[in-house]
């Protein structure tokens, strides 16, 4: 038995003594190999995953996106960088695609990401190829630039302001808001304030200066209908106190007079008369869609010239700040 034994101790001994030197044989031949195309298909193999994984992080889970305009101030600034929950409304099977999973739709008062409806796209290989630069680079690399290298904005980021059943009215820069079966128009601040909403949208233009402002775009009926030497008198002293004016101009409110001006010109005037009813009525909001306005009313391109937005387009939400660091916070 004894000899049995230790017949195996030298049997098993011989057999790992053999498996060592073969693997230290086979480490030296490994090492013996390395050339510069073997580590270069070694630092792409890294890279591309590395890439794939950020592609992925952005597309289903969660997306960096930095701040390209002024439209949110003060709540974001301009160069602002935050993370956006791609998860909070549903889940893109691809961009631009249809949505997996839970399918909640916008709250009142959620800072959404958007399509932006009045984006003219490249060509459907661009459009891929940009976003995949933009989110592989974690927003650091944005190709998609106009002929002035000036960054093109194909996705928004406003605060929903009204949802489905709303109707808003605009008065001199004011917003006015009229929920479903309410039969009047709240006051937008007195409504936030009651319903513990952000007090963070504003207005920037003074409200001395919506006189000039209106006369303005009256002037511009006047003008389209070829009346201008009929301007009445009222007009031209009201518009001298913003002839000289080189800050903000709310759009919007400009025309709404130039619409209403044409149709008191030529009550006949049906397409006149149609869009200035339109902006006498407001804006309604349909089923199955929110009104994203800016928070800083007065500069921001946003729900009141192209409408409600489908919850289809809507991607994300922003919920935390994270540069610059001393800004480093939620978002509400």
């Amino acid at each position: 038995m004894r000899a049995y034994l230790d017949w195996i101790q030298r049997v098993t001994e011989a057999c790992l003594t053999r498996r060592r030197v073969r693997l230290a044989r086979e480490k030296a031949a490994r090492a013996v190999k390395k050339t510069f195309k073997g580590e270069l298909f070694s630092w792409l193999d890294a890279i591309v995953f590395a890439v794939i994984f950020v592609l992925l992080l952005n597309q289903y889970l969660f997306q960096l996106f930095m701040i390209p305009s002024p439209s949110m101030e003060e709540t974001l600034l301009i160069k602002d960088r935050v993370f956006v929950s791609k998860t909070s409304y549903g889940i893109e099977l691809y961009p631009g695609g249809p949505k997996i999973l839970d399918r909640r739709i916008p709250l009142r008062d959620d800072v959404i990401v958007f399509y932006n409806p009045e984006y003219e796209s490249k060509g459907p290989i661009f459009d891929v190829l940009s976003q995949i630069v933009y989110m592989a680079s974690f927003s650091l690399v944005n190709i998609d630039v106009d002929d002035e290298g000036n960054m093109r904005e194909r996705l928004y980021v406003k605060r929903a302001a009204a949802l489905a059943g709303d109707t808003v009215r605009f008065s001199d820069g004011s917003l006015f808001l009229k929920s479903g079966g309410q039969p009047t128009f709240t006051a937008e601040k007195e409504y936030r304030r009651s319903a513990g909403l952000s007090e963070a949208p504003h207005q920037s233009i003074e409200s001395s200066r919506y006189a000039g402002i209106n006369a303005y775009g009256a002037l511009m009926g006047y003008q389209e209908a070829g009346l201008s030497s009929a301007s009445p008198a009222y007009l031209l002293q009201a518009y001298r106190s913003v002839a000289d004016y080189r800050g903000l101009v709310d759009h919007y409110q400009v025309e709404h007079a130039r619409t209403r001006t044409l149709h008191q010109i030529d009550p006949s005037d049906i397409g006149a008369r149609s869009l200035a009813a339109r902006y006498e009525a407001g804006i309604y909001v349909p089923e199955g869609h929110v009104l994203p306005l800016g928070d800083n009313r007065d500069n921001s391109q946003d729900g009141r010239y192209f409408g409600p937005v489908e919850h289809k387009d809507v991607i994300g939400r922003v919920r935390f700040r994270f540069w610059p660091l001393g800004r480093m916070g939620g978002v509400s």
